[in-house]
């Protein structure tokens, strides 16, 4: 699994931390880490939590990730922001608790954390935890085990629900957003180096394009 790491600028002074978290984790349970961002709170490029959700909504639409790690202050806004855009089932997750159930009972493709709201001694720790139970077992197993087929039988009425709600494509709906915006979401340092390498919709690399143009 290919996960991508994005930070929004308030709290982008945080993103080495969390990254050297993450991907000690994830390589350990045979993943991969993608960081899109932002590296330092003084980047010439600087992400809003909303543009959060732009940039993970590329990266899971085009197959350029398959799971996307991001947060805000409180974790709030950048899991809303998320949740805008067709494809991507973001959760909100505090502690380790959250994520192993968010994984097994919901089957997201991305959590948002608090990175400033509880975020003090052993946050490491505390992200370590988080990260191990997120990628732990088979997403979607369910919990508790007795609860597994009505689970998994809501999950798939929420999927449906989700395919109507979001009629329009991904492209359209950026089309129709503040494109100063949606040019800012992908104006990132590597975002090219690794959108490109990695994006497997021709459609949505060819509309990226038109926005570095």
């Amino acid at each position: 699994m290919r996960i991508a790491l994005i930070n929004e600028n308030s709290q982008a002074a945080k993103n080495e931390m969390v990254y050297n978290t993450l991907k000690k984790v994830a390589e350990s349970k045979g993943h991969t880490v993608d960081n899109y961002g932002m590296y330092a709170a003084d980047d010439a490029a600087q992400l809003t939590y909303v543009q959060n959700g732009i940039l993970a909504a590329l990266l899971i639409n085009s197959g350029a990730a398959d799971f996307v790690v991001t947060g805000c202050g409180t974790g709030e806004g950048a899991m809303l922001a998320l949740n805008s855009f067709p494809g991507v089932l973001c959760g909100h997750v505090v502690d380790p608790s959250d994520a192993y159930m968010f994984m097994q009972i919901n089957d997201g493709n991305a959590i948002s954390l608090p990175f400033a709201k509880g975020f003090g001694w052993g946050a490491e720790l505390n992200l370590t935890y988080i990260f191990e139970k997120l990628f732990e077992g088979e997403p979607g197993g369910g919990y508790p085990k007795e609860r597994v087929v009505p689970e998994q039988r809501n999950k798939k009425i929420l999927d449906g629900v989700r395919k109507v709600a979001f009629k329009d494509s991904l492209i359209d709906i950026l089309k129709n957003l503040d494109q100063d915006l949606v040019k800012g979401a992908v104006a990132g340092e590597k975002f090219q180096e690794l959108f490109f390498a990695n994006c497997k919709n021709q459609e949505i690399a060819d509309y990226v394009k038109t926005l570095l143009a």
